[in-house]
């Protein structure tokens, strides 16, 4: 029943974990509706039919009215029945909107118009995500122009890839195979052509091609296809089939590639940025918040409650850091919004997670934000660079009398913080007309 239901309704094949589940809610929706339909349809023509003009029109009863247990069956039924519809659809929203513990993560970034796909380890591909069939995936998705939406018919999933932000999904793959992916978001003019492909591979399979392509990153030679003709080479990541090529006279031609995993190249990243000048990996207190531990922890915020440190609000801090602001550390941070890639972003929040058994987060003071010298934007200002106070800290440091008060407390800075510039042109100083001359000091001229 199910496969001729899916052939009559056109739906394409139930390739993951949820499909069916999601399809049986739709059969059910379709076919309650059709039957309501046809049976109003059969209702109005027996009323037409037994109803219909014979003779001199009289009214028999004008008074007549419908029992009143009639009209709190219809009522109640429909009422019952939509809402039986929504629990099961949210069920089934909540279901595909938590991923497993245990799902294998996948970076996402798309843009005009191409899907790229980079995992944990460092691999990285474009138009082609390989996953292992039976195991749960991991989406994790940006977008570096404009806003698409990654569409997996088979696997009756879709959801936004937004610019400056993360936004997750889940699927697992029943059997191996391969699946169509489309941007369901109009993104200009080569939307119809934003496309790619799910191939779904064995464990085994899977772990060939993992190796493969980790062999790939080592040197950029063409290898040889494992179980191919003698001579047989080719240049696609993962020993995919392909055509053959000659051997290079000089191997110094090639620039080996050094294999660098996404924790590495994060912690490179964040050393470049000067992030650790102000967070720290060991779990000490500093100027900001603390990464050990930071990862699906419950951070308090300074505008009071809590949020869950995932992936979109790691992604938020640092695009907009002033929308969701930790309590107890002050607003210093800069906006990160178009200075970094969604590449370097994903790295960051990888080394983020690595750490994330690290202990300290539970020394972290946290206190009531004192209010800065100058009021920031309001949140959700994206892309704005926010204005940067200078901290109490510095300010407290300068030297000063007993008797006078720190700079801090005047809200003034230090001398020599913010240094005069220099003047551009030659200062000329001019003698009014009529004025004395000035008093001698007694030296030579």
């Amino acid at each position: 029943m199910n496969e001729l239901l899916r052939r009559v309704l056109f739906l394409p094949p139930q390739a993951s974990s949820v499909a069916k589940e999601i399809d049986y809610l739709h059969y059910s929706v379709i076919l309650t509706t059709m039957f309501g339909a046809a049976a109003i349809t059969v209702v109005g023509l027996a009323l037409l039919i037994r109803y219909r003009a014979r003779g001199k029109i009289r009214r028999e009863d004008p008074n007549a009215h419908p029992p009143l247990w009639a009209e709190i069956g219809v009522i109640g039924g429909l009422l019952s029945l939509f809402c039986l519809w929504w629990v099961i659809g949210f069920m089934q929203y909540v279901k595909i909107q938590v991923p497993p513990e245990d799902a294998l993560p996948v970076y996402v970034t798309a843009k005009q118009w191409m899907w790229k796909f980079a995992y944990p380890d460092g691999e990285h591909t474009i138009s082609t995500l390989y996953v292992p069939s039976g195991k749960a995936i991991r989406l994790m998705l940006t977008s570096r122009d404009v806003i698409h939406s990654f569409y997996v018919p088979d696997f009756r999933i879709k959801q936004d890839a937004v610019p400056g932000r993360y936004t997750t999904a889940w699927f697992q793959v029943n059997e191996p195979g391969v699946h169509l992916v489309m941007c369901a978001e109009y993104c200009g003019t080569g939307h119809s052509m934003m496309r790619a492909q799910v191939v779904a591979l064995a464990p085994e399979d899977y772990a060939r091609w993992l190796a493969g392509a980790r062999r790939d990153a080592e040197t950029s030679l063409p290898h040889l296809v494992t179980g191919a003709p003698p001579g047989e080479t080719t240049a696609v990541p993962g020993g995919l089939p392909g055509p053959i090529e000659e051997t290079p006279l000089s191997v110094e031609e090639f620039v080996p590639a050094t294999p660098l995993s996404m924790v590495r190249l994060g912690g490179q990243i964040a050393g470049d940025l000067g992030c650790l000048r102000c967070h720290t990996l060991d779990g000490s207190p500093h100027i900001g918040p603390t990464w050990a531990g930071l990862y699906r922890a419950a951070v308090p915020l300074a505008s009071g409650g809590t949020v869950v440190a995932d992936e979109a609000y790691l992604t938020e801090s640092m695009m907009d850091p002033l929308a969701r602001l930790h309590a107890g550390f002050p607003p210093v941070m800069p906006s990160y919004h178009g200075l970094i890639s969604p590449g370097q972003t994903a790295a960051i929040i990888e080394l983020i997670k690595s750490i994330r058994e690290v202990p300290g987060r539970a020394t972290v003071p946290v206190a009531e934000p004192t209010p800065p010298p100058i009021s920031p934007p309001p949140a959700g200002a994206i892309g704005q660079e926010p204005a940067r106070p200078i901290p109490t800290e510095m300010l407290d440091r300068a030297p000063a009398p007993s008797s006078q008060p720190a700079p801090s407390q005047e809200g003034l800075p230090p001398p020599g913080l913010i240094p005069s510039p220099a003047p551009r042109l030659p200062i000329v100083v001019t003698q009014p007309v009529g004025a004395p001359p000035p008093p001698s000091t007694g030296g030579s001229p």
